[in-house]
């Protein structure tokens, strides 16, 4: 999903200032540079791309530039092109309307159509007035060029501080999540509304929650190759940040294997669900039994992401989730366990990776001393 997605990891109102200081800045600059020039006495095209190519996502900035670039050249030249051949406006609206429609998804990505084109084109159609194509291409290429030179000089982020950050919040909201669905399934199994809101939570939070691990470690991966047009070094990243990345991406997909078949399992109605007592009557043990294991596995994960040593509780985690399968061995919760089992495969691969033994699983023998 790199490339996907571009979203700020910390919304704090510092950055929101510094992005305004450097729309307006940027705007500013382009806007008069054209007044000098002499485009034109009101050259809003100039001012134009700050606003829309200017993100949190420095890395963005030059392909929306080049985008934006490419839309209104060829919506200029369609236009123009048109209005030259074809004078009877019954005629040449509908060709340009369709032209420009057709350009806007041909120089568009998939999902998102490059709607320069077919602004830029009836714009043309529109204004009838000499050299105003050409005033359009100058004044859109001056604010394009003032974007991505001047704006990445303007309080440049720190990429790393980014993605450090965006880490530290993830583990928050996964923590507090767990946290939720440990505190009900200790209520009982049978409180399924509680159980089910906890574990799905509302659909727009909980995608962006999978995704920002993998947002993190996009801008860590392209910070330290160097493809930024220009960013800010404070020096090498933190120690093991780019581990701790790892295990966040891997573990969030394992995570919301569970929580997703967690949320199916205990839903009123659900066919994943077995048959549950009356909402007054007896707990499920076998569900309620996931509870120590849940909370187990949230430490272990917790002090694996902040950096800290987690080989203990993931040996628990991983006696725990064996007791379960012994305690319960009629009970079909293999595709319910399987979410927590990966997640602590995948802390002991970044166990190992970091240099430190990984404590054997408890249904087999720790390998003989050398």
């Amino acid at each position: 999903m790199s490339g996907l997605v571009a979203v700020p990891y910390v919304s704090t109102p510092g950055g929101r200032l510094r992005s305004a200081a450097r729309l307006a800045l940027c705007a500013a600059v382009s806007w008069y540079l054209c007044l000098w020039w002499g485009t034109s006495t009101a050259p809003v095209p100039a001012a134009l791309p700050a606003v829309l190519i200017l993100r949190e996502d420095v890395y963005a900035w030059p392909r929306l530039g080049w985008e934006r670039l490419a839309g209104v050249v060829v919506g200029v030249v369609l236009s123009t092109v048109l209005l030259h051949w074809v004078t009877d406006p019954a005629w040449s609206f509908p060709l340009v309307l369709l032209c420009g429609c057709a350009g806007m998804y041909l120089l568009g990505r998939p999902g998102s159509p490059n709607q320069q084109v077919l602004i830029t084109a009836l714009m043309v159609y529109a204004t009838a007035v000499p050299g105003y194509p050409l005033a359009r291409l100058e004044e859109t290429l001056v604010g394009i060029a003032v974007v991505v030179l001047l704006g990445p000089l303007l309080w440049p982020p720190d990429p790393y501080r980014s993605a450090t950050a965006g880490l530290d919040g993830y583990r928050t909201a996964v923590g507090e999540l767990l946290a939720g669905i440990t505190g009900a399934l200790e209520r009982g199994a049978t409180a399924h509304e509680a159980l089910g809101a906890a574990a799905a939570g509302a659909l727009p939070e909980r995608a962006r929650l999978w995704l920002r691990p993998q947002a993190c470690r996009d801008a860590f991966d392209r910070a330290s190759g160097g493809r930024a047009p220009l960013r800010r070094r404070t020096g090498r990243p933190p120690e093991g940040l780019d581990g701790r990345l790892v295990l966040a991406a891997r573990t969030a997909l394992t995570l919301q294997y569970f929580t997703e078949e967690l949320y199916e399992r205990t839903r009123p109605g659900g066919s994943a669900r077995p048959a549950a007592p009356a909402a007054d009557g007896p707990h499920d043990p076998a569900l309620q039994a996931f509870a120590p294991l849940v909370r187990v596995t949230a430490d272990a994960l917790d002090a694996a992401l902040r950096g800290s040593d987690f080989a203990e509780p993931l040996d628990r985690a991983r006696a725990l989730d064996l007791a379960h399968r012994k305690a319960h061995p009629s009970r079909h919760d293999a595709v319910l366990r399987a979410g927590l089992h990966l997640t602590h495969e995948a802390l002991a691969d970044h166990l190992r990776l970091g240099g430190a033994p990984v404590p054997a699983p408890p249904d087999r023998p720790p390998p003989p001393p050398a």
